[in-house]
């Protein structure tokens, strides 16, 4: 599947501040990178940084006044996703050093607290089958609603809710997980056919010996996800991070396909 993902990002920041970039997709073994170009106005110089675990790449910069971030990058994606329902957990004793982390709790996946509720409801249940399970309670128990949480608002929180955005799925998806003693990181991606367009939120669960894609939401098809970045919460794969203050102008994100079936237009939630 050939995909063009487009991000625009739009701020006043009236007074000079850094700024950490999260917007170009990475080239990885299942999204081969066509081309892509970042330009950024209002601030400068451009500085990168390698994102965890080696995915993609972070970009400092310097800015003031009008600020405004364009990336548009063409990928190639080719994810064939297996049934994970029968995939088995990887005996904590032979994880990789970079996947432990993913099995701590976190400020915004508060898994110790989660320990006795996943006994509860999924402890009939192992590896892949609990996956399915855990993605499919939190899709049936928590609501899709725009507007109800905010930057601040944890697993736990949504948790108590049942209601949040992508990024609150994301949560407490990657929360339960690790509560059941399965390694889960959060995954920023460009989504084709998600609707409304905009950022979207996902979760890697490690099964088998390698990381797995799954979307709590159930908002969009995992092969047409373009990762950006990886990391323990929505802290890590935010894609800006502003050290100051900054008034939100305009935001558009765009994911078209390319190729010879009709394209849509989506993004991230």
């Amino acid at each position: 599947m050939r995909l063009q993902v487009e991000a625009t990002l739009t701020y006043r920041i009236d007074e000079a501040a850094d700024v950490l970039l999260a917007i170009e997709a990475a080239p990885t073994e299942e999204q081969r990178l066509i081309e892509d170009r970042l330009i950024v106005n209002g601030g400068g110089p451009l500085q990168t940084v390698a994102g965890d675990d080696g995915i993609g790449r972070r970009t400092w910069v310097r800015a003031h006044g009008m600020f405004e971030a364009e990336y548009r990058g063409t990928f190639v994606v080719d994810r064939t996703e297996e049934p994970i329902a029968g995939l088995a957990v990887t005996p904590h004793r032979d994880l990789p050093a970079h996947v432990i982390p993913y099995l701590w709790p976190s400020r915004f996946c508060e898994a110790d607290r989660f320990i006795a509720f996943v006994v509860r409801q999924f402890g009939h249940l192992q590896g892949g089958a609990q996956v399915l399970a855990i993605a499919e309670w939190i899709r049936n128990n928590i609501d899709y609603r725009i507007g109800t949480s905010h930057e601040t608002t944890s697993a736990v929180d949504t948790f108590v809710a049942r209601q949040g955005v992508c990024r609150d799925f994301a949560h407490v998806m990657a929360a339960l997980t690790r509560a059941a003693g399965i390694p889960a990181r959060l995954v920023s991606a460009y989504a084709w056919k998600l609707d409304p367009p905009d950022f979207h939120a996902v979760v890697d669960v490690w099964l088998d010996g390698r990381w797995r894609l799954v979307d709590a939401s159930g908002l969009a098809p995992t092969e047409g996800l373009v990762r950006i970045a990886v990391g323990r919460d929505a802290t890590d794969i935010s894609f800006m991070t502003i050290f100051g203050h900054a008034d939100f102008v305009n935001q558009q994100v765009r994911v078209t396909r390319l190729d010879d079936k009709p394209g849509a237009a989506g993004g991230n939630a």
